[in-house]
């Protein structure tokens, strides 16, 4: 598997996951030309900006510590144009990462990540 497979295994995973879980998948693979947001989602009136990072092993560190401050940045560029884009001016929003350990079929859902 390369990495361009195990990221889109990772994703899958961590949709599953969302859906398993009660959240409404809005976007996959939201792209701009500043940026993708994996999965945006909402649950509960909040709309959840996701970034899905996957491994097979911790060789490279864990998957949280690769969005780092210029990804988040990135993130929160493309989020911010998507709420103006569909009129969510009010919503309340949520940055997470979905870490998918692939070898140990684990997933680890870190809420409210980082902020704006």
């Amino acid at each position: 598997m390369n990495n361009v497979q195990l990221g889109a295994k990772g994703e899958e995973v961590a949709l599953q996951f969302l859906l398993k879980r009660g959240y409404r998948i809005l976007e996959k693979n939201f792209r701009l030309r500043m940026g993708e947001i994996d999965i945006i989602a909402s649950k509960g009136g909040c709309i959840i900006f996701a970034e899905v990072k996957s491994r097979r092993s911790l060789s490279f560190g864990y998957p949280c510590e690769a969005v780092d401050l210029r990804k988040q940045r990135k993130i929160l560029m493309v989020a911010k144009s998507y709420i103006h884009m569909k009129r969510l001016y009010d919503a309340d929003c949520r940055f997470d990462i979905i870490e998918v350990y692939i070898n140990e079929k684990k997933v680890n859902h870190i809420e409210g990540a980082f902020c704006e």
